[in-house]
């Protein structure tokens, strides 16, 4: 493994970095982290081409406000008749990024719209509430109505009953490990995969856990410390297997695909929630980018390892239909 990223990885590292906000340090406040996020500069590149975006409300949990949703499909296939083909394909119900504080629909817009081309998929991409407005389990809860809604409206996705696939980024991918062992343990919908991008599997302080190891870059733990409180609050179960999928019972779990960066805090939880499951017998998958920072999933037309990443994440979610497969380097089904 290097001893630390490659020099135009650092230079976009630096770029990010201007306009993040420095939170847990000058900035203590959620409403004023969003706000000079709010104000960073447009993104130059053109978000990826797909059928169709709709934003929607869908019912919330039980007493909770309706949650929104931005509804992705995918050009329909085209066909020597007047009317397109619409194969089976699969659904992806997406859990965005951003320490369950910060980031949205918008943010994530165009990691949602390259899944939806790239893997044919119809995308559901979730705006769960957020702390410290609304604290743990609130975000768990939104995220499981939504793959419950999802799972009731595959017909209307045009979509496969058996491809149904939860995914997310950083805290988004801790979401949607969490909404595989809800479904599981509920009897809830049947899941043919779960893909977790740098997932945050172990809430725990770090007295209670396993230390990281390796240096970080962007992703700092003055960060992760913020996230956590605000998230959790001062009387948050962060041992609780919703807070820490680490923890949870890993049998039954469905099939997973893990990505990790190795100069990422997060990444040996990421990789010993891999390596959990795989013990207890859950077909799992592992792309590991050694030279790559938290949150470089979202930036393929600057990586290489970013535009890898994303097209073997296609490929994984396009195998959950049956008698689909899309070949690349590094894709293929999981297991």
């Amino acid at each position: 493994m290097p001893t630390e990223p490659a020099p135009e990885v650092l230079a976009l590292v630096d770029a990010i970095k201007v306009h993040f906000p420095d939170l847990g340090g000058t900035v203590t406040e959620a409403a004023e982290a969003r706000r000079i996020l709010a104000a960073a500069p447009v993104w130059p590149f053109e978000p990826p081409a797909v059928g169709s975006v709709e934003n929607r409300a869908i019912p919330g949990p039980a007493g909770a406000p309706e949650i929104p949703v931005r509804v992705y499909l995918p050009h329909p296939a085209p066909a020597p008749g007047p009317d397109p083909v619409v194969s089976p394909r699969p659904t992806v119900v997406f859990f965005h990024g951003g320490g369950w504080v910060i980031g949205g629909l918008d943010t994530h817009d165009s990691i949602a719209r390259a899944l939806c081309r790239d893997a044919d998929a119809a995308v559901v991409s979730v705006g769960y509430r957020l702390a410290p407005e609304a604290r743990f389990p609130a975000a768990v809860d939104d995220a499981y109505a939504a793959l419950c809604w999802a799972a009731g409206h595959i017909g209307e996705l045009g979509a496969d009953q058996d491809a149904l696939v939860v995914a997310g980024d950083s805290a988004g991918g801790n979401l949607a490990a969490v909404a595989a062992i809800v479904a599981r343990d509920r009897g809830g919908p049947a899941l043919a995969l779960q893909v977790l991008l740098y997932p945050a599997t172990d809430a725990r302080p770090r007295e209670g856990a396993p230390p990281r190891s390796g240096p970080a870059y962007f992703l700092t733990a003055a960060h992760g410390r913020w996230f956590a409180e605000q998230y959790f609050g001062p009387d948050g179960d962060r041992a609780h297997p919703w807070a820490s999928p680490l923890l949870a019972d890993p049998r039954a779990l469905p099939p997973a695909h893990v990505v990790t960066a190795g100069f990422d805090p997060l990444c040996d939880e990421g990789h010993a929630y891999a390596s959990r499951l795989r013990e207890a017998g859950v077909r799992v998958t592992e792309a590991h980018y050694p030279g790559m920072f938290h949150g470089f999933f979202g930036f393929p037309e600057l990586l290489a390892d970013a535009r890898a990443a994303q097209e073997a994440v296609a490929g994984v979610i396009a195998c959950t239909v049956s008698g689909r497969k899309k070949s690349g380097e590094g894709g293929g089904c999981a297991g």
